[in-house]
C-alpha cells in the first residue's frame, strides 16, 4: 500500500471514530429510545411489560435534564398503568405524579395524596411500589427511588405495609 493511501485511510479512520464518539456522548447516559414499563399481574408476584417509545434529546437540552425528563415520563407511565384490558394491580384512582427530582442514583418521585387510598392491603401496595420501582430503575444510572407523598416523606402509607422512609430496590421486592 502506498504512504499516500494508508494516510488517507488513516484519516478516515480518525473522522469516523471522532464523529462517533462524537455523536455518543451527547447522549444522556443509558438513555435509549424506549422505555420498558412494568405492571405488577393480579398473583401479586409477577411482572408483565411494555414498551414505550422515549423522545431524544432536545436540542440544547442537558443530559441531566434528559434523565430528569425520562425519569418523570417513567414515573407516569408506572402509575398510569397497562392498558385497562390488562389485569392488573393499579394505583389507587387519582393517584398522580407531582414531580421527579434525580440525586446520583436514586431518582425521587413525589405522588399525590391518593395514593393513601388503597384498598388492597399489603398486596395492594406492595405491587404497585414493586411496577414503580422496577420501571425507574430500569433507566441506566437509577438503582433507587425514594417515594415522597405531596413533599413529604413518610415511614409508610396509612396501611403501613411497605415501607416508604428509605429509597426502595429491586431487591426490596
Amino acid at each position: 500500500m502506498k504512504p499516500r493511501t494508508a494516510l488517507l485511510l488513516l484519516l478516515i479512520f480518525v473522522a469516523v471514530a471522532f464523529g462517533t464518539w462524537k455523536f455518543l456522548s451527547s447522549r444522556a447516559p443509558g438513555v435509549g429510545d424506549h422505555l420498558d414499563v412494568y405492571y405488577t399481574k393480579l398473583d401479586g408476584t409477577t411482572l408483565g411489560r411494555w414498551t414505550v417509545s422515549m423522545r431524544p434529546p432536545e436540542p440544547g437540552e442537558s443530559a441531566a435534564e434528559h434523565l430528569h425528563n425520562t425519569v418523570l415520563y417513567a414515573a407516569v407511565q408506572a402509575v398510569a398503568g397497562p392498558p385497562s384490558d390488562v389485569a392488573a394491580i393499579r394505583f389507587p384512582p387519582g393517584t398522580h405524579v407531582l414531580g421527579v427530582g434525580v440525586n446520583g442514583s436514586t431518582a425521587t418521585v413525589d405522588l399525590s395524596k391518593d395514593v393513601e387510598t388503597q384498598s388492597g392491603g399489603s398486596f395492594g401496595e406492595t405491587g404497585e411500589f414493586k411496577e414503580l420501582v422496577y420501571t425507574v430503575t430500569g433507566i441506566p444510572t437509577i438503582d433507587a427511588v425514594q417515594v415522597t407523598i405531596e413533599g413529604s416523606r413518610v415511614a409508610t402509607l396509612p396501611g403501613g405495609h411497605v415501607e416508604l422512609d428509605t429509597p426502595l430496590r429491586r431487591s426490596d421486592f
